[in-house]
């Protein structure tokens, strides 16, 4: 067994299998096979060994090479200590030893890093309070997420909903996408280009108007942008929107089930200071891992694990659009748009890996309870959220990888310079 290596994570194994071994082992498996296998005109067990051998030799002797390749290299491996970064390949040699299989395994191995210097490093905290301001904002929200609308008899104006038809051309013929029967609109709102929605501003129901539009030079559509079209509207509709009076019965409506007001507020305080933490953490959280990669920018990153992130950002991008459209993706995604995000996440792992590992940032029980406590504190009977947690292994492990990024944020927190940046609640909460 001989170890080599051609540049600073890949490493070669050369490993060889006594061939008595294979043959003894592809012997067995046909053996095995031989007690069940089905063919035409004999009964089961009762194949005779040679059409055994015709039917599944070359696959049995392909698996028999294959998993004692795996074994020899796993027993190398574990024998030199090294650290595999993703899955070997292996290659057999063309000119073997009499009575040997010999092969080769190259793989690569995780890097040695060495922990940098974040001591002059900056990161910004953001400090707010929950206001009477904002919880009336939150109020407002409400309000208008349970709009009511109200059929008026004049000109539309905007945050009124309208009925209408249109239909749109392009040098006299109709385009894609430029017609509607029936279709609701609420002015004001961005729905529709500008220049449309200030056309039906002002329209009583049953009143028609053609006019011409110039649809925006970047306008998402290539085939439409840059052009000028014409429309013909008819206004079947105009209401008014109406909101619910802040009072007991909208109280009941959005919760609280007493209807108490103060209640609601009080509740409504709470979610946004929640809220407030979770952003405030998320910043915190984004600016230390951007500190740590700033601090270990030579870490050489195994091509393995950058393809497997590659391929697990593609998988998930997929299954976005698939649940956004309801449609099954026919597309191709290069790698190139996956690249640099799967080089930094692979990088962030192998920082924050090496770091809790030397610093034995481990995640402690009463951590763990915290973390789950504060999370189900949003839903109305949180303790079965704490129980659905503790139910399954898998996430207790999530939410305990959420704590050691915690303490790796608090590590570095500690060692590098912070400022407190008073930001607004609402400036807040509008970052993403």
């Amino acid at each position: 067994m001989e170890t080599m290596q051609s540049n600073s994570l890949e490493r070669s194994l050369q490993l060889a299998v006594p061939l008595s071994k294979v043959d003894a082992e592809v012997t067995a498996r046909l053996n095995k096979i031989s007690r069940t296998a089905k063919m035409q005109g004999f009964r089961p067990g009762k194949v005779p060994m040679k059409l055994i051998i015709q039917q599944y030799g070359g696959q049995v002797e392909q698996e028999v090479l294959g998993d004692l390749a795996n074994d020899g290299f796993s027993n190398a491996v574990r024998e030199q200590n090294l650290r595999v970064a993703g899955m070997p390949r292996f290659e057999p040699k063309a000119d073997p030893a009499e009575g040997q299989f010999e092969f080769t395994a190259t793989f690569e191995v995780y890097p040695e890093i060495t922990l940098g210097d974040v001591s002059s490093a900056t990161i910004q905290r953001p400090v707010t309070e929950v206001t009477d301001a904002d919880v009336d904002r939150t109020i407002d929200i409400l309000r208008r997420q349970r709009t009511e609308y109200t059929v008026e008899d004049r000109p539309a104006q905007n945050d009124d909903r309208v009925l209408l038809d249109f239909d749109g051309f392009l040098d006299g013929e109709p385009f894609p996408g430029g017609q509607a029967k029936g279709h609701r609109l609420v002015l004001g709102q961005g729905q529709f280009l500008p220049d449309f929605e200030a056309q039906v501003l002002g329209m009583k129901a049953g009143e028609t108007r053609s006019f011409e539009l110039t649809f925006p030079a970047d306008y998402h559509s290539e085939t439409m942008a840059g052009k000028t079209v014409r429309f013909d509207v008819a206004l079947h509709l105009v209401q008014k929107p109406v909101l619910p009076e802040v009072d007991a019965d909208f109280a009941r409506m959005v919760g609280v089930q007493d209807g108490n007001l103060d209640t609601l507020r009080t509740e409504l305080r709470q979610n946004l200071e929640r809220e407030m933490r979770q952003r405030i953490k998320a910043q915190v959280k984004d600016r230390v891992m951007q500190v740590l990669l700033d601090a270990h920018q030579d870490v050489p990153l195994p091509k393995a694990l950058v393809a497997m992130e590659i391929n697990r950002l593609r998988e998930s991008a997929l299954q976005e659009f698939a649940s956004r459209t309801q449609q099954k993706p026919d597309m191709n995604l290069p790698d190139n748009l996956f690249e640099e995000q799967a080089r930094r996440r692979v990088a962030l792992g192998l920082i924050l890996n090496e770091l809790v590992s030397k610093e034995q940032l481990k995640a402690q029980p009463e951590q763990i309870r915290a973390v789950i406590e504060d999370m189900s504190g949003a839903y109305e009977h949180p303790e079965e959220i704490v129980r659905w947690y503790y139910q399954q292994p898998q996430r207790l492990r999530e939410v305990e990888s959420l704590v050691l990024e915690d303490n790796v944020v608090e590590w570095v927190c500690a060692r590098a310079k912070t400022e407190d940046l008073h930001t607004p609640f609402e400036q807040l909460a509008g970052q993403h």
